[in-house]
């Protein structure tokens, strides 16, 4: 079991990868448009390069011939009639010979069929491959696609017929640059209905540094493009087959993007009620794509909107609690004012307003304090503060505080009046309830990368039936204090939303003073 569940574990980010929507989507092009495309692309080279190879043979052999027949003296039937009747047909070339006025002097063709058949004499077969319905549209693509993806053809001349007659001078272009001693070289259409070029290669003869004939050399494409049918319907059934699977792809694709999306607008159109109130939430998803992770973000987004507006209707409540207990007070004490006559009892009930009304500026105060904190209404921006500097401040006014600190600076980044405001907080909470003569420590060190500040103190220390609640809003735990009214409750909960506002923590320990103890982290700047 162990082993599986590590398995699974290892393979999970792989499973993250193959899942993500671009890979899908790259997975559909590549099917859809590269594949085609390449093949394409494929015919188009694979054809030129058998054009080269053809020619390059048809060139060798032509060569060949020329070099057996120059050094001879002037060229006549004689002398090129035997060495072309000595090939015994093993060549699939059409070769003539002409003298220096281009006229024919021998011909191959004259001994018989040659080694391979003549593909201007051979008619298409019965079984034409190019007659069915996916060479035909294969091949509509690639007259559509070819001349972008491939290189520029040769041009080639349009003579439907057999371009010399053995009655008149040979007068071609690639003739006529042989007779001026280069190698010369055309392409024209095959006759007799067939869908191929012939091509052919002229060389010259030489003698002593003269040119007295031309060897011809001709070929026709037929044979050639025979294979490239077959390979251009093997590739055009690779192309269908690619098609068909991007078809699928694609309906799979729009699937698993488009129904989990209507279920996350469904569940956005259900999450908030008539009264503004949140009635639903997302539920999130196992997936491992994009949309799996927007699920997850949405249904976290949606859980932290409900704790949030669970902490807005409490946190109200208890600030309508904090503020009626005062003005419960000032009413009772103005009701019973005006009945009274003795000045003494005026005085007193006229005091009991005013601390009542003091007290309710004091959670005013507080209130807007942990508002702007806690809701990050700040617009002031974090500085470096040294943190060894600002404590001895703090602790030197109070005079009672024993101060551990390293003599180094220690810079964190925050507001300078907030974590000033922090500490004086958590000092004058030890301070209020350490007794008279007792001790206040404040313990400053490193770890890491976070600076320590340990607050400790001589108190009753926190009962175990509040420790989890000490840091919560309006809260108050003071034991023997006549003063305990005075005290909004609000001061850990502000030291709390400071901390955490910029990336730190606060915890409530084990005092080594046998009191309460309280340690900030804060982030060195």
């Amino acid at each position: 079991m162990a082993i599986a569940t590590a398995k699974a574990e290892t393979l999970l980010p792989v499973r993250r990868f193959l899942s993500r929507l671009w890979i899908r989507l790259l997975a559909f092009n590549v099917l859809l448009v590269f594949l085609p495309a390449a093949g394409i692309s494929y015919l188009a080279i694979y054809e030129r390069k058998l054009l080269q190879a053809q020619e390059a043979s048809m060139v060798q052999q032509g060569r060949l011939l020329a070099a057996a027949l120059s050094e001879r003296g002037d060229l006549d039937l004689a002398l090129a009639e035997p060495i072309l009747a000595r090939l015994e047909q093993q060549t699939s070339s059409r070769i003539r010979v002409l003298d220096r006025s281009g006229w024919l002097l021998c011909d191959t063709s004259r001994f018989g069929r040659q080694r391979a058949p003549d593909p201007e004499e051979v008619p298409l077969p019965e079984t034409d491959p190019r007659s069915g319905l996916l060479y035909r549209v294969g091949s509509g693509l690639f007259r559509l696609l070819g001349p972008l993806l491939a290189d520029s053809q040769p041009e080639i001349s349009p003579v439907p017929e057999e371009a010399y007659s053995p009655d008149a001078p040979f007068d071609g272009v690639e003739v006529r640059e042989a007779l001026s001693g280069s190698y010369g070289a055309a392409t024209r259409i095959t006759r007799g209905g067939q869908r191929s070029v012939t091509l052919y290669s002229a060389l010259p003869v030489r003698n002593e540094g003269d040119v007295v004939g031309v060897v011809l050399v001709s070929q026709s494409t037929f044979l050639i493009l025979r294979d490239l049918y077959e390979v251009r319907i093997a590739v055009f059934r690779y192309v269908v087959v690619a098609a068909g699977v991007a078809a699928i792809l694609s309906l799979m694709l729009s699937a698993t993007i488009s129904r989990p999306l209507h279920k996350l607008r469904s569940q956005a159109k259900a999450l908030v009620g008539r009264g503004g109130r949140l009635v639903g939430s997302f539920s999130g998803s196992n997936r491992l794509d994009e949309i799996g992770d927007l699920s997850r973000a949405l249904s976290d987004l949606s859980s932290q909107l409900e704790a949030r507006m669970r902490f807005i209707e409490s946190f109200a409540a208890d600030v309508s609690h904090e503020f009626k207990n005062p003005l419960t007070s000032i009413r009772a004490a103005a009701e019973v004012l005006k009945d009274v006559e003795d000045p003494k009892e005026r005085a007193r009930f006229a005091g009991v307003v005013e601390r009542e009304i003091a007290r309710l500026e004091r959670l005013l105060s507080s209130v807007r304090e942990v508002t702007l904190v806690d809701a990050g209404l700040e617009e002031t921006e974090p500085e470096t503060v040294d943190l060894v500097e600002l404590l001895r401040g703090l602790t030197e006014r109070r005079g009672s505080i024993a101060l551990e600190a390293p003599s180094k600076k220690i810079d964190v980044r925050v507001p300078g009046h907030r974590l000033a405001q922090v500490f004086e907080n958590l000092l004058d909470n030890a301070i209020g309830f350490t007794p008279e003569g007792g001790r206040v420590r404040v313990v400053v060190a490193t770890e890491g990368s976070q600076a320590l500040v340990r607050v400790d103190d001589e108190g009753p220390g926190i009962p175990p039936e509040h420790r989890e609640r000490i840091f919560d809003r309006f809260f108050t735990y003071r034991p023997n204090d006549g003063r305990a009214r005075e005290h909004s409750g609000l001061g850990l909960a502000i030291v709390k939303a400071v901390v955490e506002r910029y990336g730190g923590s606060i915890a409530l320990v084990d005092s080594s003073l046998g009191g309460a103890g309280f340690e900030v982290r804060l982030l060195r700047s």
